[in-house]
């Protein structure tokens, strides 16, 4: 038998004269040594058929053809009479992988990374896989601060041309930040740039911040955070030589030196105009945040370029260039700013597409829009747009765009999309105060019934004191221009027997229908009419006033309340509030038709004010005012109360104003809260979930004149810890009462835990 071997991998790849053959026609092609892979996919791979003529190079891409499969592990051809042999070994697959010594990551989640790699059971086993692998792995760790970390591997062969991999992996300690050095800072203190920063060395709250482990997108961001910083102050030529990060070599402690260089102070020598302004040159020039003798700010100088690009934007011009040129004289350290003014080609929305949005209907998105098609395009009107979508709260992520219209110069579409979250939420909790003792609470709530934007809500909330039980449904979009329609089925009953208050017991049952009216855009009125019926209890420890009150209108009470209220909110966050305003008037009132005839009317007003980065001042005030008509007396369960936390801290909780003769609060016709607090983060600690505040309160609940107890304005003063906890919100405060009388009742340590005041 006369067999001629053409080619193995080597000599086909480096293919002489020496090795030419004769090109032949293949007769017949038979694959020898498949195990696992099927011999049509070999003929599948293989770039020669019968009936081709055989040649070196054909000989050579066939063999390139089936090692590039990644199934075989060597390749031969050899011819005898005619008929081409395909000679394979094949690659082993992996029977088995196994995970020894993982415990910060599920061992599922790493293999599902090792998919990625190209490594898995029942694949074929390939070493590059196999290292890739092990770096993606270390890679996870290193990003948890574990720079010690050891991975080893093992491969058995098995039999059936099988393996078995094991990785061992020795976790190792997380790597700490042992020292950061600043070098070349001079006009500030080390450590008030430090303070600045995210990353730092270990403290007291480093388990939950994470800041003592090293990340290089942190410290990114601390750099970022320090030019800025340095830019605002004046420091034009600020540069950041070079930052060098070490390991000692336990992997334990990490090293960081940054180096700096200041510059000089530089103030702002002048400021002009040039280019087409279209809109009046003194209105733009109000727009200019940076003024000649003022220290130089890069802050103020972007947002200079900002607000006179969004001015030209609310005439339609989108894509307005504002530069800022400089001039720098180096000399007297001081710089000069021209700003170069481009408007652009005016354009007009063609069209909003919104995308994302499998369950919420368009419309929903559609009507928080202020910017319609067909008109110019307003830049103000499009953040609006996206903003007041994103207070939806339907959806995780809000993007707009704004792309030009392909092929036309004054057109552009408006693209938002959406990533919907859930907005069911079954609710199970539990808080504690000190003042009303433990709350369990449950609710079902669905802020977006069916895609619709309605809402719906049951609440149970149950305390020693007060326990609520209601049903509310809520259509924001009951007309077309906004206006909101709702209704409430509730059920309170009230205790008073463990607290300063008289001694009573209500319940009471009521529903009714409330609408709002839109005024602007943080602006609205709300009315509203409900039905409520109250049935009080007294003890042997009751007043002689609300045995009176019984005495003379009986235990069961109708009421038919009216309301109506005004609101503006313009806080940046209701939860992280640092500056804004919040503004509230309401009115209740018995309507002349059943039992009851008072009024209550109630004014607030919160000012947030940043000082600096850091700390904002808050101011509360409020005021109301409660009577009866009609010549009949203001029921005694609809009375002011003052005193704890929410109104004057340091004092009993609703212990302030007239008491009765067992020394028991009755609450009063007029009550007065003022409120002045500093809100910081606390030392050391740079996440915003902590809080610290110093504090100054002034309260009063006025009664009758005839009524002895608690008279006259009281104040406090003390301090709070705010913490946004994985469990809910828990606000511990102390305040020292600065006027207290002998009839007070004092509670100079006072706490909640799941609700914010």
């Amino acid at each position: 038998m006369n067999i001629k071997k053409l080619a193995g991998l080597i000599s086909l790849l480096c293919m002489s004269p020496a090795w030419a053959i004769q090109p032949f026609t293949v007769k017949d092609i038979r694959v020898e040594g498949v195990q696992r892979t099927e011999a049509g996919t070999v003929f599948s791979y293989l770039p020669v058929k019968v009936g081709d003529t055989m040649n070196d190079t054909q000989a050579a891409e066939a063999v390139r053809a089936l090692y590039a499969t990644g199934f075989f592990k060597d390749v031969r051809l050899e011819v005898e009479q005619g008929v081409l042999i395909v000679l394979v070994r094949e690659r082993p697959s992996i029977a088995s992988i196994e995970l020894n010594g993982i415990k910060d990551f599920p061992k599922e989640q790493i293999k599902d990374n090792m998919k990625y790699a190209g490594l898995a059971e029942a694949r074929i086993f390939d070493k590059n896989a196999l290292d890739k692998a092990v770096q993606d792995m270390k890679r996870q760790y290193v990003a948890r601060g574990k720079y010690g970390v050891s991975v080893t591997t093992s491969v058995t062969e098995l039999e059936r041309n099988r393996v078995g991999i094991v990785f061992n992996v020795v976790e190792g300690e997380v790597s700490k930040i042992k020292q950061i050095n600043l070098v070349g800072n001079r006009a500030f203190k080390e450590e008030e740039l430090l303070d600045m920063m995210k990353l730092s060395t270990p403290d007291w709250m480093s388990w939950f911040s994470k800041s003592d482990q090293y990340s290089k997108q942190k410290l990114s961001a601390d750099m970022e955070a320090m030019r800025s910083f340095y830019m605002d102050s004046g420091y034009l030529e600020f540069n950041i030589d070079s930052t060098q990060v070490s390991i000692t070599p336990d992997k334990k402690d990490i090293y960081i030196t940054i180096n700096i260089t200041e510059g000089e102070k530089y103030t702002v020598s002048k400021t002009g105009i040039s280019g087409n302004t279209l809109i009046a040159r003194e209105e733009i020039e109000k727009l200019i945040q940076v003024k000649p003798g003022d220290t130089f700010a890069r802050k103020a100088l972007t947002e200079t370029s900002q607000k006179i690009g969004e001015r030209l934007g609310q005439e339609g011009y989108a894509f307005a260039n504002v530069n800022a040129i400089p001039e720098l004289d180096k000399e007297k350290h001081q710089v000069a700013f021209n700003f170069v003014i481009d408007p652009g080609q005016r354009v007009y929305v063609r069209r909003i597409n919104v995308a994302g949005n499998e369950k919420t209907r368009d419309e929903v998105i559609r009507r928080e829009f202020r910017q319609v098609e067909g008109a110019w395009f307003d830049v103000d009107k499009i953040k609006k747009s996206k903003q007041r979508v994103d207070k939806l709260n339907f959806f995780a992520e809000v993007n707009m765009e704004t792309p030009p219209v392909q092929g036309a110069t004054d057109q552009m579409d408006v693209n938002i999309t959406v990533e919907e979250k859930s907005t069911g939420n079954i609710s199970v909790g539990a808080g504690f105060s000190d003042n009303e003792g433990m709350t369990l609470s449950a609710g079902v709530t669905q802020a977006n019934l069916f895609g619709s934007g309605n809402h719906v809500s049951t609440q149970i909330n149950t305390s020693k004191v007060n326990q609520i039980y209601s049903l509310s449904f809520t259509n924001p979009y009951f007309t077309d221009d906004g206006v909101s329609r709702g209704f409430d089925v509730y059920k309170r009953d009230t205790d008073s027997t463990d607290t300063a208050v008289s001694e009573y017991s209500s319940r009471t049952m009521g529903g009714g229908m409330r609408f709002g009216v839109p005024i602007g855009e943080d602006e609205a009125i709300s009315y509203g009419l409900a039905f409520e019926r109250t049935d009080l209890v007294l003890t042997e420890l009751s007043s002689d006033r609300l045995v009176r009150y019984v005495r003379d209108f009986g235990t069961l009470n109708s009421n038919l309340v009216g309301t109506i209220g005004w609101g503006r909110d313009s806080r940046d966050s209701a939860i992280y509030t640092t500056e804004g305003t919040v503004q509230r008037a309401f009115a209740e009132i018995a309507l002349p038709v059943l039992d009851m005839r008072y009024y209550k009317l109630n004014y607030q007003h919160q000012w947030y004010q940043p000082l600096s980065r850091d700390f904002t001042l808050l101011l509360n005030g409020e005021a109301g005012i409660a009577g009866g008509y009609a010549g009949k007396p203001m029921p005694f369960f609809k009375n002011f109360y003052a005193g704890g936390t929410g109104s004057v801290r340091g004092y009993d909780s609703n212990s302030l104003g007239p008491r009765d003769l067992n020394d028991q609060a009755l609450g009063g016709t007029k009550r007065v809260i003022g409120n002045a607090e500093l809100l910081m983060p606390v030392p050391g600690i740079k996440e915003k979930s902590v809080r610290l505040s110093g504090f100054f309160d002034a309260g009063a609940v006025y009664g009758s004149g005839d009524l002895p107890g608690s008279a006259g304005i009281r104040y406090s003063a003390g301090a709070a810890f705010t913490w946004l906890s994985p469990v809910g919100p828990i606000k511990f405060s102390y305040a020292v009462p600065l006027n207290k009388q002998s009839v007070d009742k004092l509670q100079k340590f006072q706490f909640t835990l799941g609700s914010m005041f």
